[in-house]
């Protein structure tokens, strides 16, 4: 019987997923006169679960990876927003710095457009089956075409097949976060921007008012939300929410970032990196961020003539977003375990500076380690406060990262 005709190529780069952190790599390395095959598993405009916030640090990364402030997509800007914390509201707050709400959907395929407008050749609609990482370079499968590369980026997302291939399974099913949410037409009046802390165990919810509709969602630890469809019914009833509307789910890398993002020429970045805010639950600024450095790490290891240097290139440009994360992570049970939260809101409702620098933090402006130096200035009275009003007790732990 004669073997099927299989089609080789190869490419100095293969990136894998062409969401925003495919999309920067890819734009990237092509910009700089590599050749780059773009590949996903879906054909654009896609549906993609999301959110959709696009803060004032993913504008900043976003023109550090494509030159423009926001890209090519229809959004909804939004300059006030409403908290709540546990059941409790916290109030409106106006003038912040601008938030930028769109659908997925248009902002992916903006993003990819860009890229193949850069030069990236479109391997979208190909499925990956598979990784060989026996040979002297890594070489995708897509069925009847095999891509060799000097350097493959994986950013296909928290269920990523690079990241599976590589540790045998994409994430820590301790670590992991989950996430429900709906979409809702597009009212005659869009809604308020509003996060609710808590509205999740370790974690929260949110109303995302588009140019289409309303996203509405809770996403938190997986582990500690065994209830979440009921908190879900629950929190769209608070908000007014009527009907059965439809619910999608999907699993979140929730500040559970790869220490070691990658093996020697095969990078991970984004979701598949497990690079999502473990407090904002932002993953689209650092999507974008860690794409682009992907990409400059393999620009800098191709031109060493070392692909296998890109890793460690690639860890050294990423430490700062995972210091940051791990600041976050310090500073997340004071904003969760059950014997602060009532400190909390009482701090949030007070302190100015508090709210000040949750909102420069969403706008980029500032970076949780600076706010952990805050709160180390202030936290003695906010702990003895919280110990004296509920008494010493088992103190919760945080589940270590992988």
């Amino acid at each position: 019987m004669r073997a099927e005709a299989r089609i080789s190529r190869h490419f100095d780069v293969v990136v894998v997923g062409a969401g925003p952190a495919g999309s920067a790599a890819a734009v990237s390395a092509a910009r700089a006169g590599l050749s780059v095959a773009l590949v996903d598993k879906a054909r654009f405009p896609r549906h993609k679960l999301c959110g959709g916030a696009f803060s004032g640090r993913a504008v900043a990364s976003h023109r550090r990876a494509f030159g423009t402030d926001l890209p090519a997509a229809p959004h909804l800007t939004k300059n006030a927003i409403t908290f709540g914390a546990f059941g409790v509201d916290l109030g409106r707050y106006d003038d912040i710095p601008p938030l930028y709400l769109t659908m997925r959907e248009s902002l992916d395929l903006s993003l990819f457009e860009a890229a193949l407008d850069a030069g990236a050749q479109d391997f979208s609609g190909h499925v990956p089956q598979g990784i060989d990482l026996s040979g002297p370079r890594p070489v995708l499968s897509l069925g009847e075409i095999s891509l060799a590369a000097d350097v493959v980026i994986g950013c296909d997302g928290v269920s990523s097949a690079i990241a599976r291939a590589l540790y045998g399974r994409p994430f820590d099913p301790k670590e992991i976060g989950f996430a429900l949410e709906v979409e809702l037409p597009e009212p005659q009046t869009p809604p308020e921007l509003r996060i609710d802390f808590g509205a999740a165990n370790w974690g929260y919810g949110w109303v995302f008012p588009k140019t289409c509709g309303t996203t509405i969602g809770i996403g938190g630890i997986h582990a500690r939300n065994p209830d979440l469809k009921a908190r879900l019914a629950t929190y769209l009833a608070e908000r007014g929410v009527v009907g059965r509307p439809n619910v999608k789910g999907q699993y979140l890398p929730f500040g559970a970032p790869r220490r070691i993002p990658g093996r020697d020429s095969v990078l991970l970045a984004g979701d598949a990196a497990g690079l999502v805010d473990p407090i904002t639950g932002e993953g689209i600024g650092h999507a974008l961020e860690s794409g682009r450095l992907a990409a400059e790490a393999a620009i800098a290891a191709l031109s060493e003539g070392d692909p296998k240097r890109a890793l460690p290139l690639y860890r050294r440009k990423l430490a700062p977003i995972h210091r940051s994360m791990q600041h976050a992570r310090l500073i997340r049970p004071l904003l969760f375990q059950p014997r602060f939260q009532s400190a909390f809101i009482a701090g949030f409702r007070r302190s100015r500076s508090l709210k000040y620098e949750y909102l420069r933090l969403l706008a980029g402006e500032t970076e949780y380690a600076d706010i952990s130096r805050q709160l180390a200035r202030r936290l003695p009275h906010h702990l003895w406060r919280a110990f004296m009003k509920n008494g010493p007790k088992r103190q919760e732990t945080e589940p270590k990262t992988p």
